[in-house]
């Protein structure tokens, strides 16, 4: 009589593995852009392999849409959390809410404004019909309690609100989670006080001069490009038809685009460092009012070219080993922020006030670069006030 066998127990997938490799895809998404990421390397973060993965996604966009949706979800559910406080406490709730989350769930709040274009239709479809009518109930909020404002005003204080709660996942300052969260709550209702109409009058920025050297229009075409639909949606011959001329001729100046885009970026960090040393030794010393200078001479940079926009919209993956250097330069100029606002305030500690420049240069990059706001013709003055108001001086 042979030995009975004994059945080998069958191995079962994590009943989270869908949300493991959610979640690792959104973080090398945040690390590195959506476009840089391959499935490979999401399914090697959670030790699967490729094929894999496939039986919980259909594919890299499928994870996109579906890590965004759940991002935009949690919005939603902070807001009614927060709009379910009595009447006239429904702000300071939101605000509460929104920033008790903001440094714990980056993801939330980033990858849904960042990596919208490459989404499906229908979940961009979605992301927008939502995201609107999650706007709506902030503006709604706001102009209960502020009724004098117009409905244009609201958005626009919305926008630096969401700026403000989106600033912990574009830097990495080490800071207690409690203090961040104390120090974006305290900027967040500042920027939401700010009386728009009686908003700090900024130097308007100058006149953009025509380039007339070839690489030069290359460069400013592809920004504008960049700017409008993404680093990786726009070739080089779309770079070369707007200068008229064919797509190769392109490859005389730059080897690739992003080399372009290299070039774009250093360009825009070099005018930021230049007008900001220039507005530091324009006037008195004061901490506020040396600060104050370097706010409008960012406004005016931000909103006069669209290079710092365009450097926004691009690939930080496809910069390579360029990437580390342009960190560095932009951690050197942000020291042009922290020293005086330190100074200002000699409470705050060096990572307090890092969280705060970030905070208020975050509003003015989310702001510059969403179409519609950009329109705006009084938005450089609004910019200053807001970023002011952030910074604690006015």
């Amino acid at each position: 009589m042979s030995a009975p066998t004994t059945a080998r127990p069958r191995r079962r997938r994590p009943a989270d593995r869908r949300d493991q490799l959610a979640a690792a895809a959104a973080g090398l998404f945040l690390r590195h852009g959506f476009p840089s990421v391959r499935i490979e390397e999401i399914a090697a973060v959670t030790g699967v392999t490729g094929p894999s993965l496939y039986r919980h996604f259909a594919d890299k966009q499928a994870m996109l849409g579906e890590i965004v949706l759940s991002g935009l979800g949690e919005l939603e559910r902070w807001t009614a959390q927060a709009l379910a406080a009595p009447q006239g406490g429904r702000v300071a709730a939101l605000v509460d809410v929104l920033t008790e989350h903001a440094a714990d769930r980056p993801a939330a709040t980033l990858l849904w404004r960042w990596n919208g274009l490459h989404l499906v239709d229908a979940h961009r479809d979605e992301m927008t019909r939502r995201s609107q009518a999650l706007w709506a109930s902030w503006r709604a909020a706001l102009r209960a309690e502020r009724p004098e404002l117009s409905e244009a005003a609201a958005d626009l204080l919305c926008w630096a609100l969401f700026g403000v709660i989106s600033s912990p996942s574009v830097h990495h300052t080490t800071i207690a989670r409690r203090r961040c969260r104390e120090l974006l709550r305290l900027v967040a209702h500042r920027v939401l006080t700010v009386d728009l109409d009686a908003a700090h009058r900024a130097p308007e920025p100058p006149p953009r001069a025509e380039p007339t050297a070839r690489r030069d229009q290359l460069m400013a075409a592809a920004a504008e490009l960049f700017a409008e639909r993404g680093f990786h949606a726009v070739g080089v011959d779309d770079i070369g038809a707007a200068v008229g001329i064919a797509g190769p001729s392109v490859y005389r100046h730059f080897p690739n685009k992003a080399a372009i885009l290299l070039a774009l970026s250093r360009r825009a960090a070099e005018r930021l460092a230049v007008a900001a040393d220039a507005a530091v030794a324009s006037g008195p010393a004061e901490p506020a009012a040396v600060l104050g200078r370097v706010v409008d001479s960012y406004v005016a940079v931000i909103t006069g070219t669209s290079e710092l926009r365009a450097a926004f919209a691009g690939d930080r993956a496809a910069l390579g080993d360029d990437l580390a250097e342009l960190q560095q330069v932009q951690r050197s100029y942000l020291d042009r922020w922290v020293r005086p606002l330190r100074e200002a305030d000699p409470s705050l500690s060096a990572a307090d006030a890092r969280v705060v420049v970030h905070a208020a240069v975050t509003i003015a990059n989310d702001l510059a670069r969403t179409p519609y706001v950009a329109a705006r013709p009084g938005l450089p003055s609004e910019l200053s006030a807001l970023l002011r108001a952030a910074l604690a001086l006015s």
